[in-house]
């Protein structure tokens, strides 16, 4: 019996060494945001939302120890560890921090041709004070620019969410931006993937004009090395897709051009013929039920993006102070003279009614079992901010007619489970990584109350959220 004791003690002592061995320093700009990073810190009386679609839990303790989260109950039964430092959230809710799944790190340039600007600046801090604690970046312009930034988050010298980096798009011939390479046939394919998965990239993201022969090597070449494949596609409909094996198709309905009159065999539609077939087709109707029960059926998720979507509706998308602050002047007047435009041409527009349908899709998506993953996609012709539009996301999924819950669990939980991370981050409980979103006010009654987000743990460390902003007010569309 002794020896089975001391076994089981030599155990529960491996945690603590392996995190003095690894916690990462911080260098002295990452500690000017640092809210919180006592050894052991208690949450007390606070209202916990934990990320897996139960209700939420009053009056509840959490306790954070080595990065991690060393215990979550009642407060009242909830011992706190002696020495720990108390903060009383009585008022507050803690959420899992949010896994944006289509959290690129670049933004449009103002004025001139579509290019691309990275913002490795400000966006890793926006996305953090948001809430947002793991990306992937869904597509890349600057694929070695993500994979050191990524390494310079990971080395404690940069603030920013851990990132999970996509490589270079995989588009065909016909790319609208000059930043993209445009693939030459299936063989060019095969070797972008290979050639991208040993620089570090961990998933790739098939374009509006890849062939079905370019995305069937890239899935295949992807699959061999245990990487994912997800696309924004044109030239191919969602469900071919899915029988090349693709895991994962972005932005929902608005973008599958399938249901085109005049869609060809791997070519993208002209114009907007794509998306005007969808304005007559009813969620309800044939067509629409085999397509998603065709895509829950090969398992292949879909990730919301309806804030860039949004910004297309005339007059809907709000003004938020917080993104307008964000953004550089030049990049806020471009941005709100399109959304002039767009508002101006209202009885042309077709995207109020996308919009609504494109809702209906994911509620409809998510029934039916399919994996829905939350994402904001800060493109477009501007106004979608990192963190901001990360939480814009969850107030568009709860029109969808998700619960606040149910929103939470997806913008957190699902994309934890794509990413095959549910076991670390995406939910909150005991032995779990402490990335925790503190919040002002109760988002399960009023979902707004997720902008007033004040302190992100991630890792176990707790940023200040205000000061993460306000270091990068005027940035965007710069850097």
């Amino acid at each position: 019996m002794r020896k089975i004791v001391i076994a089981v003690l030599c155990l529960l002592s491996l945690p603590q060494l392996s995190w003095s061995q690894t916690k990462v320093k911080l260098s002295q700009e990452v500690r000017a945001f640092v809210k919180e990073d006592a050894p052991v810190v208690a949450l007390a009386h606070v209202r916990v939302i934990d990320g897996t679609g139960a209700g939420p839990r009053g009056d509840q303790t959490l306790i954070i120890a080595e990065g991690k989260i060393a215990a979550l109950g009642a407060a009242a039964t909830t011992k706190i560890p002696d020495g720990a430092k108390v903060l009383d959230l009585s008022g507050y809710t803690v959420i899992p921090g949010l896994v944006g799944m289509h959290d690129h790190m670049y933004y449009p340039a103002p004025g001139g041709p579509p290019l691309y600007p990275e913002h490795a600046a400000s966006f890793p801090r926006l996305y953090l004070a948001g809430g947002v604690t793991s990306i992937r970046t869904t597509g890349s312009v600057e694929p070695y620019t993500d994979l050191e930034l990524k390494r310079a988050i990971d080395e404690g010298k940069m603030a920013g969410p851990k990132m999970h980096v996509t490589g270079p798009y995989l588009d065909g011939q016909g790319s609208f931006t000059l930043q993209m390479h445009q693939l030459k046939d299936a063989e060019d394919a095969r070797r972008t993937v290979e050639y991208w998965i040993a620089e570090g990239v961990t998933s790739f993201k098939a374009y509006m004009n890849i062939t079905p022969e370019e995305l069937a090597a890239a899935v295949k070449e992807a699959h061999a090395h245990g990487i994912k494949v997800t696309g924004h596609l044109c030239s191919i409909g969602f469900r071919e897709a899915a029988a090349l094996g693709i895991d994962d198709l972005e932005h929902g309905l608005v973008v599958d051009t399938e249901f085109a009159a005049d869609k060809k065999p791997g070519v993208c539609p002209e114009g907007s013929s794509g998306t005007k077939s969808l304005v007559g087709l009813e969620i309800t109707g044939k067509p629409m039920q085999e397509m998603i029960r065709d895509l829950v059926m090969h398992h292949v998720a879909v990730t919301s993006t309806l804030p860039v979507f949004e910004t297309l509706v005339p007059g809907r998308a709000p003004l938020d102070a917080r993104v307008l602050d964000a953004m550089l002047p030049e990049g806020r007047i471009s941005y709100l003279r399109t959304r002039a435009r767009i508002s101006d041409n209202a009885a042309k527009s077709d995207w109020a009614a996308l919009f609504k349908k494109e809702l209906e899709f994911e509620r409809e998506l998510a029934k039916q079992g399919g994996l829905l993953l939350a994402g904001l996609d800060p493109t477009g012709y501007g106004g979608v901010i990192p963190g901001f539009g990360d939480q814009r996301e969850v107030e568009l999924l709860v029109e969808a007619g998700f619960t606040p819950v149910e929103a939470i669990h997806i913008a957190s939980s699902n994309g934890a489970e794509f990413l095959g991370e549910l076991d670390k981050i995406g939910t909150l409980a005991a032995g779990k990584t402490a990335d925790i979103v503190v919040i002002h006010g109760d988002p399960s009654t009023n979902i707004k109350d997720i902008e007033k987000v004040e302190m992100v743990f991630k890792d176990g460390v707790g940023y200040d959220s205000a000061k993460l902003v306000e270091s990068v007010r005027g940035y965007v569309g710069l850097h």
